[in-house]
C-alpha cells in the first residue's frame, strides 16, 4: 500500500486542535449567555419590578391584574371605576409617568417613588415593597406590601345618577363611595338637557388619599329659557283675558284697586317687564324663585266726588310664583295665585 500523503497527515493532526477551539468558543458563548441571563433576571426582579407590572395593568385597563399586583383589599362601595374603559380613562390624564429608584424603608422594605403630572400639576405616588422569595437562589423577588385601595367620595345635587370617567354611575340620595386605583385621574359630571353639572376632576396619588368629587347641579340655559317662555305665555294670556273681561282684579299675579269708577270698555292690561326664571335646589327638589315683573293698566276713570273724567295709566309691579315639575323632556309649570 502506498504511504499517506503529507496533506492527509496534516488534516488528521489538526483535528484535536479544531475540536478544542470549538469547545472553547462554545464555553465563551455559554459564559456570555449566562451573564446576559443573570443581568436580565437581576434587572427584571428588582424592587421596582412589581410597580412596573402594576402600572402596566392600569394603563391596559386590566383591573383584575392591577389588583393582583397591588395585593390590595377593596373597601365597600361601587366597583364601577375599577376596570375597563373607566380605568383606561383614568390613566389617559396621567402623563410623564416615571418609576424612580427604590429607597430603604426599614424592616427589609423599600419605597419605590412614582412621579407623574396631571392637569399641569406634579404628583408623587409611593409604593412600599418587600421581599417575598428569591429566583435562581440569588435574586430577591419583590412584591407590593398589601393594603387597602383609596376611595373617591362623590356627591351630586338633586340627582340619583352621575357620570365618572365616562361611566354612568348610581348616586343613591345623591352620594356614593368608589374604591379606586392610584395614581389616577377621575372626572365627574352630570350631563342633561335641563339640569347639568360641569366637569370636576380629582387626582388620587396615594393609597391613603381621601379625595372627593362634588358636582354642583344647576338648571341649564335650556330650562330657564323654557321657563321664561312659559311664564311669558301665561302672563300674556292673563293680560288678554283680564282686558276682555274688563277686570281690575283678575285671576292673575297683577291687580289694581281704586275708589274711582272705571268707564266700561276702557280697561286694557299689558306686560311691560317679563320675569326671568331662577331655579335653585331646596330639600332635594327644584324650586323657582319668585319672579318679579311689571304690568301696565290703562283705562278711563271718573272721580266719584267731582265727576271729573281722567285717563288712568299706571305701571304695577307684581310677583309671579310657580311650581316646577320636570319629567324627562316634559316641563310642567303651575302658577300659584292668591
Amino acid at each position: 500500500m502506498s504511504a499517506p500523503s503529507v496533506v492527509e497527515g496534516r488534516q488528521k493532526a489538526a483535528s484535536p486542535m479544531r475540536i478544542a477551539l470549538i469547545w472553547g468558543l462554545g464555553l465563551v458563548l455559554a459564559v456570555i449567555a449566562a451573564v446576559v441571563s443573570i443581568a436580565a433576571v437581576a434587572s427584571g426582579q428588582g424592587p421596582e419590578q412589581p410597580v412596573h407590572a402594576y402600572l402596566d395593568a392600569l394603563q391596559a385597563g386590566d383591573g383584575g391584574k392591577a389588583l393582583g399586583a397591588l395585593h390590595a383589599q377593596v373597601p365597600s362601595g361601587s366597583a364601577a371605576l375599577l376596570d375597563g374603559p373607566p380605568l383606561r380613562d383614568s390613566m389617559s390624564r396621567i402623563h410623564d409617568l416615571r418609576v424612580g429608584t427604590a429607597q430603604p424603608a426599614g424592616s427589609g422594605k423599600e419605597t419605590v417613588p412614582v412621579t407623574f403630572t396631571s392637569g399641569g400639576k406634579s404628583y408623587t405616588s409611593d409604593f412600599l415593597v418587600q421581599q417575598t422569595g428569591s429566583d435562581w437562589l440569588f435574586f430577591p423577588r419583590w412584591s407590593i406590601v398589601p393594603g387597602q385601595l383609596p376611595t373617591l367620595q362623590a356627591s351630586v345635587v338633586n340627582s340619583p345618577r352621575a357620570t365618572i370617567n365616562g361611566a354612568a354611575v348610581n348616586m343613591p340620595s345623591g352620594r356614593n363611595s368608589f374604591p379606586v386605583f392610584y395614581p389616577g385621574s377621575y372626572v365627574g359630571s352630570l350631563p342633561g338637557e335641563y339640569f347639568a353639572a360641569a366637569p370636576v376632576t380629582a387626582v388620587v396619588a396615594q393609597r391613603t388619599s381621601q379625595e372627593s368629587l362634588s358636582l354642583d347641579t344647576k338648571a341649564t340655559p335650556a330650562l330657564t329659557a323654557a321657563l321664561d317662555a312659559k311664564a311669558k305665555d301665561f302672563l300674556d294670556q292673563c293680560a288678554r283675558t283680564a282686558s276682555s273681561q274688563q277686570r281690575l282684579q283678575p285671576d292673575c299675579p297683577f291687580s289694581y284697586s281704586t275708589d274711582n269708577r272705571i268707564v266700561d270698555g276702557t280697561i286694557a292690561w299689558s306686560i311691560t317687564q317679563y320675569p326671568s326664571a331662577s331655579v335653585t335646589p331646596f330639600s332635594g327638589q327644584w324650586t323657582v324663585s319668585p319672579l318679579p315683573g311689571k304690568a301696565r293698566l290703562t283705562a278711563r276713570q271718573i272721580d266719584l266726588f267731582t265727576g271729573q273724567v281722567s285717563q288712568l295709566n299706571v305701571e304695577l309691579g307684581f310677583i309671579f310664583r310657580v311650581d316646577l315639575n320636570v319629567s324627562g323632556s316634559t316641563i310642567t309649570v303651575t302658577p300659584v295665585l292668591g
